[in-house]
């Protein structure tokens, strides 16, 4: 790993310890886990490694093959705001670590990612990744739960971004050729294997050249219009509700949505109807996936990415228009933009037999529509594989 030779150059020692977390797929269920929804997913088999060694002195000292920018911090004095680069999310995760187990040793780490960065969730991929490695040195066993909502916090309390748990619960729960099926109400999990009736699958990934950051995206925008539609629904019908933060789209009874959705203004009328149409898709792509049918949970992520388009209102130009590309080249089953859809990059399940035309027809009718992008675009085929634990 490049990530090994770069810390023997820095530090003029290897690296004791090197630690992977994947990248994830959301095919169905994307824009409702930070309303309690359910989704479906995948870890792949690219993603963020770490190498490191223990500092008996507290400090944690890390830098990134990917920005330029070397952080540093103590584990007991890390700065109480956000900082405005890169590392701001590792920062945020040692206050929730430090917030719940004693520890004393930092950590001096490289970091490499293995895609480049926009919707595979690199973001929360480091921040898993760099606290099972300062979990490691000061040998503290997390659960994954607890793990993941320390991830899901720094992201929400210390970023400032509103996602959530969609990205940490597949990067660490997924395995290879099972599809991850999560309820975020209650965190409670099924890994549905391939059945083996299914076509055979690979997962492609269509970088749009396009580079994004969350939190100064429309994302938490989007994110409280939902939360908006919710409440007003909860108080049309007469139900209790309390805080504006603690209402979220499960609470409203679908018969309570039919009913009331026309009263709701236009912008949130769209993001709760692309809620509740994803929390259907969602239960309709398990059982697809279930029974083997490869082209219905397909043709369900295609819809997925139509209303993310259309109701949920994201996508960049360039994302759009790869999504239109897919959807009209053979051999792709189904597919969406991945992530906050801003800009950042397209995934599709594609049948292995058309690879080489699907790479060279979506690259052909992508580039013709954005030559400028020509060597910033790129195309990646994964497999599915296990997650960080």
């Amino acid at each position: 790993m490049l990530c090994q030779d770069k810390f023997l150059e820095i530090y003029k020692k290897s690296p004791e310890h090197l630690a992977f977390c994947p990248y994830r797929i959301c095919p169905l269920g994307a824009h409702s886990d930070h309303n309690l929804g359910k989704i479906t997913g995948f870890a792949i088999d690219k993603g963020i490694h770490i190498a490191y060694r223990p500092k008996q002195n507290g400090i944690v000292e890390l830098c990134s093959l990917q920005f330029d920018k070397r952080a540093q911090w103590h584990i007991h004095e890390v700065p109480r705001t956000k900082e405005g680069d890169w590392a701001d999310y590792l920062r945020g995760a040692t206050l929730k670590l430090t917030e719940k187990y004693r520890i004393s040793k930092g950590i001096s780490g490289v970091i490499e990612g293995s895609l480049p960065i926009g919707g595979l969730s690199s973001s929360a991929a480091v921040v898993l990744v760099f606290l099972k490695a300062l979990c490691d040195v000061n040998e503290i066993s997390p659960t994954p739960t607890e793990l993941i909502m320390m991830s899901v916090k720094a992201e929400n309390e210390y970023v400032g971004v509103s996602s959530g748990k969609l990205d940490q619960s597949c990067e660490m729960y997924a395995r290879k050729d099972h599809m991850l099926y999560l309820d975020t109400k209650d965190d409670t999990y099924e890994l549905i294997p391939a059945n083996p009736s299914m076509k055979p699958y690979k997962i492609a990934i269509f970088f749009s050249g396009v580079e994004r950051t969350l939190a100064g995206s429309k994302f938490n925008m989007r994110v409280d219009e939902l939360r908006s539609a919710a409440y007003a629904l909860a108080a049309y019908a007469g139900m209790e509700y309390g805080k504006f933060q603690e209402t979220n789209m499960r609470d409203i009874p679908r018969e309570v949505y039919d009913k009331y959705k026309d009263r709701l203004p236009d912008n949130w009328h769209k993001r709760a109807e692309h809620w509740m149409s994803e929390y259907d898709r969602v239960q309709k792509g398990a059982e697809a996936w279930r029974r083997g049918d490869i082209e219905e949970y397909g043709r369900l992520s295609f819809e997925s990415g139509w209303s993310s388009i259309y109701n949920w209102e994201t996508g960049s130009p360039e994302l759009k228009a790869l999504y239109d590309i897919m959807t009209h080249t053979e051999g792709i089953y189904g597919g969406r933009f991945s992530g906050a859809g801003f800009k950042g990059c397209c995934m599709a399940l594609i049948d292995p037999a058309y690879q080489e035309s699907i790479v060279r027809n979506v690259s052909e009718e992508y580039l013709k529509a954005f030559p400028e992008l020509k060597g910033k675009y790129m195309v990646h085929v994964c497999d599915s594989a296990d997650g960080l634990i």
